[in-house]
């Protein structure tokens, strides 16, 4: 059924004192505003009244039944056309959309039959049109969109391929009881269709976890896409959560550009150092949540979205939303599931593993063979690891660099490793006898930074206040003295 008074509502503020639809498809008015609106279409389209007279008829259909306007309007639609089934739609007051239909002249087509019905509920007489004027037009259309239909499940695989998450649980190395508490809770959470909240200091693997969330749901199938929140400028993160129209900003890319959260519909985001999102982002995200969609940059259309969230943080939210920082409502929309990972100094008896596996990957990569003496072994245990796995994969790397023989020597690991695990008393005691000023200053220098970073849980904009020093000189430090944070 189809009201009548959406499709005429202009002729009837015109025509103002007509107040029957049935009476105004009977009038010049009527007759007028078709022919305005359908006279030129090469749609074939008709109108007839409530007892099925024709009303009007357009001269695409009458070319199509090969007969002129006249001999259709003012006569009953079964007189000029036996084969019609529009009587029959008059009494069901059921539309019939797509039939296909054989007219008297023997040409084949694909027609709409829609009953016209007041707000009253009264009968004001129908709408006819011909969607395809042949079968074989028909074809065409369903073939490409046969084709439009491959293609597009073809981009959704290969975006699914390109935005998969590499990690499972297999690549989560360690036998202590934290980290087997810490996958099993993973596939509990994996289950539900949840949001998640991973804790952990930077450098314990909160990315590795994410990814295994994803492979171990019923949503592996589907995208995953990550974004590292401190990554992106904050003039930048809105279009890349939810992408922009051409046009929506200066330097926006030609076409626009599709978001993040568009790229993972179907399955999981994972928002990195969700505690560094600004606060006017924190609130365009609560709503993406609460009403799961997303609005391109300079687009009015919102776009639906059936994505799972999964964010990390190295910072305390709780203390953040005290503070302030951080939007308390997002906060509880976020930690619905949460998942702690414990430092790698609360699990030393994993360090052994993850020693072989970075020598493994180290041998794969360069071809050089080292192993890691017992002595060696006792210097890791020893250290407290601020960096976490991110530091122990890096100190595997430096030291097997260093060493001259396979088998790595002690000499072979920094000085603040040795300081800070008893082998040595301090660090000009550490110098060698060519050793000047500059090198035991250096020295100094990258511990006392290592120590702030670890005071201020790597925190830059703390660090660089507490040593009084600018954070492009920080930044400049830590790359100098190759300090992974």
């Amino acid at each position: 059924m189809y009201n009548c008074k959406k499709f005429v509502i202009i002729a009837i503020d015109t025509v103002g004192e007509m107040r029957s639809l049935a009476k105004f498809f009977k009038s010049k008015e009527f007759y007028d505003f078709c022919n305005t609106v359908f006279g030129k279409l090469p749609v074939p389209i008709d109108v007839i009244d409530q007892n099925g007279t024709l009303l009007y008829i357009n001269k695409a259909f009458c070319d199509f039944l090969g007969k002129t306007e006249e001999e259709f309007l003012g006569q009953i639609v079964t007189h000029v056309e036996k084969t019609s089934r529009f009587l029959d739609t008059l009494e069901s007051r059921q539309a019939e959309i797509a039939w296909k239909h054989t007219f008297s002249n023997g040409r084949d087509a694909i027609v709409h039959r829609i009953p016209v019905i007041d707000d009253d509920g009264s009968l004001s007489g129908g709408f006819g049109m011909i969607l395809f004027e042949d079968i074989s037009a028909m074809q065409e259309v369903i073939d490409r969109y046969k084709v439009l239909d491959k293609e597009l499940r073809l981009y959704k695989s290969t975006i699914a391929r390109l935005n998969s998450a590499k990690y499972t649980l297999s690549n989560i190395i360690g036998n202590s009881t934290a980290i087997i508490n810490c996958k099993g809770k993973v596939k509990k959470i994996a289950r539900v269709n949840l949001n998640v909240l991973i804790f952990g200091e930077s450098g314990v693997g909160k990315e590795l976890f994410a990814h295994s969330i994803h492979n171990e749901s019923n949503r592996n199938d589907q995208p995953f896409v990550g974004i590292n929140c401190s990554a992106i400028p904050e003039n930048l993160i809105e279009a890349e959560l939810f992408g922009y129209e051409e046009g929506s900003f200066t330097g926006a890319k030609k076409g626009g550009n599709i978001g993040k959260f568009q790229l993972a519909n179907g399955g999981t985001i994972f928002l990195d150092e969700i505690g560094e999102m600004p606060l006017h982002m924190q609130a365009k995200l609560l709503r993406v949540l609460q009403e799961r969609e997303v609005q391109p940059i300079g687009s009015k259309t919102p776009v639906k979205i059936d994505v799972r969230v999964v964010c990390a943080t190295h910072r305390n939210i709780k203390e953040m939303v005290e503070r302030g920082e951080f939007r308390e409502d997002l906060y509880y929309r976020l930690n619905v599931l949460t998942l702690e990972i414990p430092p790698l100094r609360e699990r030393k008896t994993d360090i052994p593993d993850l020693v072989d596996k970075f020598l493994g990957e180290f041998y794969k990569e360069t071809g050089i063979y080292r192993r890691m003496p017992e002595n060696c072994m006792a210097i890791l245990a020893n250290y407290n690891w601020p960096g976490n796995v991110r530091e122990l994969r890096n100190i595997v790397e430096k030291v097997s660099v260093n060493a001259e023989e396979v088998d790595i020597t002690e000499e072979d690991f920094p000085s603040y490793m040795l300081k800070q695990t008893g082998k040595s008393n301090n660090i000009v005691a550490n110098m060698s006898e060519e050793s000047g000023l500059k090198q035991i200053l250096d020295s100094v220098e990258k511990e006392v930074i290592i120590k702030t970073l670890k005071e201020c849980n790597n925190n830059k904009s703390e660090v660089a206040k507490k040593l009084n020093i600018p954070r492009a000189s920080l930044y400049r430090k830590i790359e100098e003295y190759e300090l992974e944070l």
